[in-house]
């Protein structure tokens, strides 16, 4: 059996991935959101909030069975937040806060948890897919949090494969920008001040023009990802290089 932890599966992408892999017998995923949208006999939602670290800490230990009967154990950290856009020197410090728990912490924790569970595990493939951003690499005004959020899992992607690599476990490690996804996050993107965003008009035509893709395009993209890590040529990479 082949089990995949997933974070975000209530809806987007994460909803997407889990519903995409279920098609397949061998496939066993663990959601995990706040709320839990997917029925399946295959499919098992641990609720947590990423806002609140304490109790993602308290109970992440639920996520991560033994699972004996693995042959390939995967995690996708795909849960993310934009936050409130708006310039620097007009936020709240919460929202970075807020933004860095969900993009960064919550992820780190667990890789890490993953790793310690599994790293040691032979004869069965273990990857990690991290969903990153194209803004990780390209700063855009009023996304201060919400970019240097990103950028900080691509490096945190690329030391832990650099690590993993050192110890010899076989484990594959990547931070995968998915394009533009018509999901929620792009509405909240269109309803931005033009004050506060100078790029607000390029992502409504984005929109109107039919350039965003549907979360089940990138779903399969994932998958191929998942199938064959040889189609990346660097942990840092995007669905539009395979």
């Amino acid at each position: 059996m082949r089990y995949y932890i997933i974070t975000g599966t209530s809806r987007g992408l994460g909803k997407a991935l889990a519903e995409a892999l279920l098609k397949d017998s061998q496939n066993f995923v663990i959601g995990v959101s706040r709320n839990c949208t997917l029925t399946h006999d295959r499919y098992r939602h641990q609720p947590l909030d990423f806002s609140d670290i304490a109790g993602v800490e308290h109970n992440l230990h639920k996520v991560f069975g033994e699972f004996p009967d693995a042959t390939q154990l995967v995690l996708v950290n795909n849960a993310g937040v934009l936050g409130e856009i708006g310039y620097m020197g007009q936020s709240k410090n919460e929202h970075f806060e807020f933004v860095f728990d969900v993009n960064v912490i919550v992820p780190a924790m667990f890789m890490n948890l993953f790793l310690q569970s599994y790293q040691h595990r032979s004869g069965i493939e273990k990857l990690v897919v991290n969903i990153s951003s194209g803004a990780g690499q390209k700063a855009k005004d009023g996304w201060a949090a919400y970019c240097a959020s990103k950028a900080a899992l691509d490096m945190l992607s690329q030391t832990a494969q650099i690590e993993q690599d050192k110890l010899g476990t076989g484990v594959k490690v990547f931070s995968l920008s998915p394009g533009l996804i018509d999901t929620e996050m792009q509405e909240q993107i269109r309803d931005a001040d033009p004050a506060q965003f100078s790029s607000v008009q390029q992502f409504r035509d984005f929109k109107t023009q039919g350039d965003l893709v549907t979360p089940e395009k990138v779903a399969a993209k994932v998958l191929q990802l998942m199938e064959n890590p040889k189609l990346a040529q660097a942990v840092v990479c995007s669905v539009r290089d395979f």
